[in-house]
């Protein structure tokens, strides 16, 4: 079976090679449109369409009849309902300069300018034709081969976003992308499994094998988005006139009129705008969303907007000319795992990561991937040796979507769970889905340490991972608390490479470590379900630690961020840290956050203090910090927004209220700009939130 690996990488020699080529394709576009499975991820496929064009305009006379090129599906499938008007492909650009050659040519075209444009995101799924009769959803209808499509319609009542009934009772097709969202990926997966199927390898198969699917004991939910409106031999006269002469973007707002789900509902709804240069600013802006958003997209979709220019452009036999895919770098690749590694990290949770055969996803080498546990893994039937979807989308660790079964060679051997601790040879806790050391925390002592004494927790200048090294080998530390409690300057003194002005420095920074406010101490317990971001929210929240230690999982689902599933999770790790917590507060170390109120049910006598000036602000900081503010890390700059009742964030969007914007910001200050939020220098920073500057 062919695999992503034997995609040809350079231009096709001669034609044998070209012959292998067409037939690879044919072969992966069958699968997917029939079978809704991957013989090729979509970069592959790409790249293997892009190389049989290139053969083909160079020997025009070795051209194949069965070549994909020009024909919508590859010419991998056919359908027995005809489309009232062809059902196109998209032709693809894939950088700036293709895009703006491909503009300039639709002008020459038309001759003359276009003067507005449609930018819509491209949704991953597959393309459907759904017919309504006097507002009632009679057929679905796949794309077919553009003429013909294949009758759905027992999906009808499954799509969500898919009304069986418009607003209004006219008879129109709507022609959209069925999808499924990653949440609705994860429970199709998961019924999937628990009916003895084998997971589908990403959402896109996922939608196009369940659009598919007829008599199965059970249904899982996709989403429709739409894209298209127009009219059907039964429209009426006048309706169908104005469909035809509605530019693009007054289609779309007149399908969601209907009640139809369009891109609008979406963090990243449809624009016109009028130049080429404003397409390309919200090409990136999309782009810049895509890992943030609830389902898959691979490009953006770019199309003159009014009617009279689509008209006069007309269209080819494959795609309309008058309509462009500008398509993203791909973030899944199907690659080979390799092996499983078992990492037991500070808390002692052992977590499983893949070794991969490297492969290139979204511009970086990937080598490794997240497996999540070992459930996870048992319910995916992961193997070694399998041919893996891999998925990658911004900064998110790599992770393996599911086994892509049919490419399966019989070699492949069971993963081997651990029977004991991979760190220290302990029993294991397999109570949970994430499997646990019994020692917990003590099992991975140094790491934890370290982690504590960090810069954005304790800030224990001084204590580096080789120091922490020498304490927990000597046993003058056995858990956090000791470093306050147990440790004495003549222990210290007698460590290697330690003198008195090293001592007398470390026990000075455990001094101040003491003054540290409630959120670092928090974060420095390395309670599981929390970072530093969510240690500042419970602090300020709840204010003191016999508040948070009083709270149940109701009360802390009241934090934000913290839902059903987590919230349990941190109330029990806090009651197995009582005694360091209990034994934290006696050596001095600070238990309340300054500035913070408890709630209400937590002190109902106080009343609560001003909300700050950044209060229901979203704050973004970037570039380098100056004045009154540049001494501060990062993180210390997120805790002051904090303290002036705003929330931090990394990145930029419109619900961002203000952006920082410091000596060196780029694309963040770019975006900030493009989307009209509102700037601040440092100076001009510090001085609103000058009252909660240490």
């Amino acid at each position: 079976m062919t695999t992503t690996s034997a995609v040809p990488g350079s231009p096709l020699s001669d034609a044998a090679a070209y012959a292998a080529a067409v037939e690879q394709a044919r072969a992966a576009a069958a699968a997917y449109y029939e079978g809704g499975t991957s013989v090729l991820d979509d970069d592959a496929y790409d790249r293997l369409a892009r190389a049989i064009a290139a053969y083909e305009d160079a020997h025009p006379e070795e051209v194949l009849p069965e070549s994909p090129s020009g024909k919508v599906a590859g010419g991998a499938v056919e359908g027995d309902v005809a489309h009232t008007v062809v059902m196109l492909s998209l032709d693809n650009v894939f950088s700036d300069e293709e895009f703006t050659t491909w503009a300039a040519s639709l002008e020459r075209r038309i001759g003359r300018p276009v003067t507005r444009w449609n930018v819509q995101p491209k949704l991953d799924g597959l393309a459907i034709a759904a017919r309504y009769v006097d507002g009632r959803l009679s057929r679905l209808i796949t794309r077919g081969d553009g003429t013909a499509g294949e009758d759905v319609s027992h999906a009808i009542g499954t799509i969500e976003g898919l009304p069986e009934t418009l607003v209004e009772p006219v008879t129109v097709e709507v022609r959209g992308e069925v999808l499924m969202t990653l949440a609705q990926f994860e429970y199709a997966n998961q019924v999937r499994t628990e009916h003895g199927g084998a997971p589908f390898a990403n959402p896109r198969n996922a939608a196009a094998g369940t659009l598919r699917a007829k008599d199965r004991a059970y249904t899982v939910p996709m989403t429709f988005f739409g894209y298209g409106l127009l009219p059907l031999p039964d429209t009426g006269e006048e309706l169908a006139a104005e469909l035809g002469a509605a530019a693009h973007g007054a289609l779309l707002d007149r399908a969601a009129g209907y009640g139809v789900n369009t891109p609008a509902t979406t963090e990243v709804p449809g624009v016109v705008v009028d130049t080429v240069d404003e397409v390309l600013a919200r090409v990136k802006e999309i782009a810049a969303r895509r890992a943030e958003l609830p389902f898959g997209i691979d490009g953006i979709v770019v199309k003159a907007d009014l009617a009279a220019d689509q008209q006069t452009a007309g269209s080819g036999t494959r795609a309309p000319r008058w309509a462009v895919a500008f398509k993203l770098p791909a973030v899944e690749k199907i690659t080979k795992l390799l092996g499983v590694e078992w990492n037991v990290g500070r808390t002692g949770i052992i977590a499983p990561r893949a070794v991969l055969e490297p492969v290139e996803i979204d511009g970086s080498t990937v080598t490794y991937a997240t497996l999540h546990n070992p459930s996870d893994i048992t319910r995916r039937d992961l193997r070694i040796g399998d041919q893996v979807m891999v998925y990658k989308a911004g900064d998110i660790i790599p992770r393996i979507e599911a086994p892509v079964a049919h490419l399966r060679t019989g070699d492949e051997t069971e993963i081997v769970f651990p029977s004991a601790c991979p760190q220290c040879g302990s029993g294991i806790d397999t109570g949970e889905q994430r499997w646990r050391c019994e020692r917990g925390r003590n099992c991975h002592l140094v790491a934890a340490i370290s982690y504590a004494a960090g810069r954005d927790q304790l800030d224990i200048e001084g204590l580096g991972h080789s120091r922490v090294v020498q304490l927990v080998e000597a046993g003058f530390v056995t858990a956090l608390p000791d470093l306050f409690d147990r440790v004495t300057r003549e222990q210290l003194l007698g460590l290697e490479r330690m003198g008195e002005t090293s001592t007398d420095n470390l026990l000075a920074a455990l001094e101040a470590a003491r003054r540290q406010p409630l959120s670092r101490v928090l974060c420095a317990l390395g309670v599981r379900g929390t970072g530093r971001s969510m240690s500042r929210r419970i602090a300020r929240h709840f204010a003191t630690m016999d508040a948070i230690r009083a709270a149940d999982a109701e009360a802390m689902q009241r934090v934000e961020g913290i839902g059903a599933e987590k919230a349990p999770v941190i109330v029990a790790e806090l009651a197995e840290l009582a005694d360091q917590i209990d034994r934290l507060a006696a050596a001095g170390l600070g238990m309340t956050e300054p500035g913070a109120t408890p709630p209400v049910e937590a002190a109902e006598d106080q009343v609560a203090g001003p909300a700050g000036p950044l209060a229901g602000m979203k704050v973004v900081v970037t570039g380098a910090m100056t004045g009154p503010l540049e001494s501060l890390s990062r993180n210390q700059m997120n805790e002051l927004i904090e303290r002036a009742g705003g929330k931090s964030s990394g990145s930029v969007s419109k619900n961002t209220s203000l952006v920082v914007a410091g000596e060196g910001a780029g694309s963040k200050r770019a975006k900030a700009e493009s989307l009209g939020i509102r700037l601040a220098d440092p100076d001009e920073f510090a001085a609103m939130v000058a009252d909660f500057l240490d």
